[in-house]
C-alpha cells in the first residue's frame, strides 16, 4: 500500500501533486514563478481550490511565460475579473503580473533560480517531520527569505506563502518520515 503526507490523500488531484512534484528540487524559472504564483493564489484558501483551478491559470497566464505576464496591464486584469475559473483576488493577480516584471528583471550578475538556492546552498533541508501536526506554518528561513523577496519588490510573499514556495520548489523537503516520497524512503 501507498504511504504520502496524510494532507495529500483527500484526491486524485492532490495526490498527483504530492507524488509527481512537491518537494522535488525545482531550477527552471518558468517553473519555480509557476509554484510562486499558486502559492499566492493559495493563501487564505484550500490548496485543493488551487488545484482545481491550476488549468484555467495556466492558461489566463500563458502557461507562465514569464516574458508574456510581465507585459499584461490593467485591461487583462479587469478581464481576469470576470474569469469564474480562477481565484479572482485583484491583489493576487496584480502580484502574479508584478513578480514576473520582478524575475524578468533580475540583475545579470545572477538569476532568480540561483539567489533563491543560494539560501540553502543548494541542497534541500529537510526536516524530519512524523505528522502533519508537526509541519511549521513558517521558519525563521522563510521569514528571512520573504523579507529578502519583498526588498527586491516581490508581493504578497509573506513569510507562510514563503514558506510553501519553499516546500513546493524543493528548497524544503518536509514529506513525513512516514511517507513513500520521504527521501530516507526513496
Amino acid at each position: 500500500m501507498v504511504k504520502r503526507c496524510d494532507w495529500a490523500t483527500s484526491s486524485p488531484e492532490m495526490e498527483r501533486y504530492h507524488d509527481e512534484e512537491w518537494c522535488r528540487p525545482e531550477h527552471d524559472e518558468q517553473r519555480l514563478f509557476e509554484l510562486l504564483c499558486l502559492e499566492t493564489y493559495q493563501a487564505g484558501l484550500s490548496w485543493q481550490t488551487v488545484l482545481n483551478k491550476r488549468a484555467a491559470f495556466q492558461r489566463d497566464f500563458y502557461n507562465y511565460d514569464l516574458k508574456r505576464v510581465a507585459a499584461m496591464t490593467d485591461a487583462d486584469i479587469e478581464r481576469l475579473l470576470q474569469d469564474a475559473e480562477i481565484i479572482r483576488n485583484r491583489q493576487k493577480l496584480v502580484a502574479t503580473v508584478n513578480n514576473a516584471r520582478v524575475i524578468l528583471n533580475w540583475p545579470a550578475e545572477s538569476t532568480f533560480s540561483a539567489w533563491l538556492w543560494s539560501f540553502v546552498d543548494g541542497k534541500p533541508i529537510r526536516h524530519a517531520i512524523a505528522s502533519d501536526a508537526q509541519l511549521p506554518a513558517t521558519t525563521d528561513l522563510a521569514q528571512h527569505i520573504s523579507r529578502e523577496m519583498k526588498k527586491r519588490g516581490f508581493k504578497f510573499v509573506g513569510p507562510t506563502t514563503t514558506y510553501s514556495f519553499l516546500q513546493a520548489a524543493g528548497l524544503v523537503n518536509d514529506h513525513l518520515l512516514s511517507c513513500d516520497w520521504a527521501p530516507e524512503n526513496q
